[in-house]
Formats: structure tokens, sequence, C-alpha cells
């Protein structure tokens, strides 16, 4: 039986059949057309081209790139300047001893109330808290004391007796001003009662320290001499009754002692010793020309060179600009500042800093409930101004607002809360 063999064209050697005519071209024009879209979106892309132009229904292929949303939310701007930690400007003491200096108190130590500042000729002289200086001797008239004298006579402390002593039959109404009345001290008179303001901030003073037995008001009586009669003794003086006008300083409260301009055995001068407050502050030289935010009660955020932060809060403003020394660098021009005070509430805050340059952040301008988007995602559009890219592709303008903290305030027609836009490469 004769076999039948079928052979391939392939195990033959023949050719094989050439394709259809005409689908290879077509698939070359194809890919050529899809080469040429690509790259006329991608030309369109780096361009910028197209910001709020675009229809709502056209959009490029998805190029490669993080994407972020449009957020609503309240952009401040903060500004940081520098600024000096320490306890402020420092002032002379109104000292009106006379004599030689024989103590002096350390750099830096806290003096309160009835404690002694320094000592002249061997004698201390005293603060006391008052905003009126000491601008005359506080005593008995001569005529009160020669009433005194003669109910009990000493001159060391008397029995309590009422009023006696005070009647003021020359003075008539004490004087508004608070000199001494006719008849009084430094008159010469025969009688009076030494009246005014100053005898009423040392009686509170001497009720404060604990010497009481009299009326803390605006006369200084046989009753108020026998307490600084005691007072006296405490101190280690004569008893006399009589405040001399160099015996006591007056603060506004206890004072931290600065630095002394004479040395011990020197003569006493107005400006013997210097002080400040006891509670630490910050200090900055505001530029004159952007002092806005410098107003007394606005706060503020310290920044201490421990990396951590305290809040303060404005207490004065200088009222004089000043140039800073050294011209101002290398075009000799200077920006005025003007003096910033800053308080710290929270002393313990601080720690044990005294003094150390510090950092201090305040707030500018704000921009409450406004969308706002990463700065990075802004791209300039080639027709001018900035534009976002959407996450489709689509270029939309926009308008800048507040920049801060890293975001941009933007709005425009085209631009909402919640949509996706991307963040270039």
């Amino acid at each position: 039986m004769a076999e039948t063999v079928v052979q391939t064209d392939h195990e033959r050697g023949a050719a094989p059949a050439p394709p259809p005519r005409g689908r290879r071209g077509r698939r070359t024009v194809l890919v050529a057309s899809a080469l040429v879209v690509v790259a006329a979106v991608a030309v369109v892309g780096a361009l910028g081209l197209g910001g709020g132009g675009a229809e709502e229904g056209s959009s490029a292929p998805p190029r490669s790139g993080s994407t972020v949303p449009v957020t609503r939310t309240t952009l401040t701007e903060r500004t940081t300047v520098d600024g000096q930690l320490g306890y402020g400007t420092e002032i002379p003491l109104p000292v009106k001893a006379t004599g030689t200096v024989t103590w002096l108190p350390a750099e830096g130590t806290t003096v309160q109330r009835g404690r002694t500042l320094l000592r002249v000729d061997d004698r201390p002289v005293v603060l006391l808290y008052g905003t009126l200086p000491m601008y005359r001797e506080l005593g008995l008239t001569a005529g009160t004391q020669q009433d005194t004298l003669q109910e009990t006579g000493t001159e060391g402390d008397t029995q309590d007796s009422g009023d006696q002593g005070r009647t003021d039959e020359t003075s008539g109404a004490p004087d508004p001003s608070g000199a001494p009345t006719p008849g009084g001290a430094g008159a010469g008179g025969t009688g009076g009662t030494l009246r005014g303001m100053d005898v009423l901030q040392f009686e509170s003073n001497l009720a404060a320290l604990g010497y009481t037995g009299f009326t803390v008001d605006e006369e200084f009586t046989d009753l108020t001499a026998r307490a600084v009669k005691r007072w006296q003794k405490s101190l280690g003086l004569p008893q006399t009754g009589t405040v001399g006008i160099g015996d006591v300083v007056y603060s506004a409260g206890k004072v931290r002692i600065g630095h002394a301009s004479v040395r011990l055995g020197s003569p006493a001068t107005d400006d013997v010793l210097t002080y400040t407050g006891t509670s630490r502050k910050v200090v900055v030289g505001a530029s004159a020309a952007e002092d806005s935010w410098a107003v007394c009660g606005a706060a503020v955020t310290i920044g201490l060179p421990d990396g951590k932060s305290v809040k303060g809060e404005v207490a004065s403003v200088g009222k004089s600009a000043t140039a800073p020394e050294g011209g101002g660098g290398e075009g000799g021009s200077a920006t005025p500042t003007i003096p910033v005070t800053i308080t710290i509430e929270d002393q313990k805050s601080v720690g044990r800093l005294e003094s150390a340059p510090v950092t201090v952040e305040y707030v500018g301008r704000e921009r409450v409930d406004v969308l706002t988007v990463p700065v990075a995602a802004l791209v300039a559009l080639a027709e001018g101004g900035h534009g976002l890219e959407t996450a489709d592709g689509r270029f939309v303008a926009v308008k800048t607002g507040l920049f801060a903290d890293g975001r941009v305030e933007v709005s425009g027609s085209a631009v909402r809360e919640g949509i996706n836009v991307r963040i270039p490469e």
C-alpha cells in the first residue's frame, strides 16, 4: 500500500506567505501619531500653557509627582527678631545721704523693704516702697516737740496720749502740695504738725514693717515719732524720732543691685549704686519701620538658647528711635530702632538664666478661613502669573495672597476646597 506523505511549506523550504497588504503600514502610522501626541502634551506641561483657559472636559495624561488637596485654614505670618534676656536697664538709686561710703552690697543682691542698701558714715540707708522721692526731713515740728517734752519730761518714748500734740492752730487746712504748713518744720513756728503725702507714704511703710501704734495718715504726730524711735533702735541708730532726708530711698518694689560707681571710702554721690527690678525680661531693638507689632499687651513667644519657648508680653515701647552703633554695615546706613521691653510672667520657665541672647517671635498679618496650598505647588504660567496643575493634568490660573508657614493663600474661579493639585518634581 502506498503511503501519502504531506509536507508543509516550511519543510519544503518554501518562503512563508506575505502578510495581507496594507496592515504593516497602518500600524506604523498609528505608533508615530501616538508619539507626536505625547510629545505635544509634555511640551504644553513644561511651558505651563493652558492656565485657566482649559475646557472642563479636556485633560492630559497624568504626570509623575505627588498630589495634595487644597485646604481651607487660617494663615498666620510670624516674624522673629533678636532680643536680650536680662533684668532691664540699670537705673541710679536716688541716694541723698552725704558722707563716706563704708559698705556696699554685692552686685546681683536682692534688697526688699526695710533692708539696707548701703552704709554712709556707717549709717544704714534703708529701702522703702513708694513713688514719691524723699525730699525733706520727716519729724515733729519745733512746737510739737516742745509740747511733748513738757508732757513727758523726756526725749524717750512717751505714754500714748491720744491726739495730744496734734493741734495746729496756726496753719488751717493742709497744703495740698504736701509742703510743710505755716508754723511747721522748717518754718520756725512755735507749733504745728508736719503734713503731706510723703508722710502718708512713710507711715505706710513703717506700719508694713510692724511698727504701729499710730494712725496711718498724712500727719506726722508724736505717736508716729515713737514708732520711728523703735524702728531706729532696731537699726542701731540714735533714737531721735526724726527721719533724715538721706536715711531712706524709695522704689516701686524690691530691687536687684547693679554695679557700684564708687569704692569703699569714696564720698557718696547721687549715682553711687544702680538697680533694676528683680524679674527677668527681654529687651528688643525693634525696627522703627516695622514696629506695628510692638503694642503694650501684645503676646509674643520667646525662644531660649536651650531650644525651649516661653510666653511673653510687651510691657513698654520706647518713644525715641536711635541708630545702632557702628554705622549699620558697609553702606554706612543704619536702620533706626526703638527699645521694646517684654515681660515674662512665669519666671520659673526661664530656669536659672540671668542673661542670654534670645529670639522673639511675634504675629504679623493673619488671614482667616482662606484656601491654601503648599508653596511648592505653585507653577509659573507662560502668559504670566501663577497657576496650579490639577491631578488630571489641567493648569488653572490662581491669585496668590499671604505666604506663611510654607503655605500660600490662593483664590480663583477654578479653585475650590478639596481638589487635588500636583507638586512638580
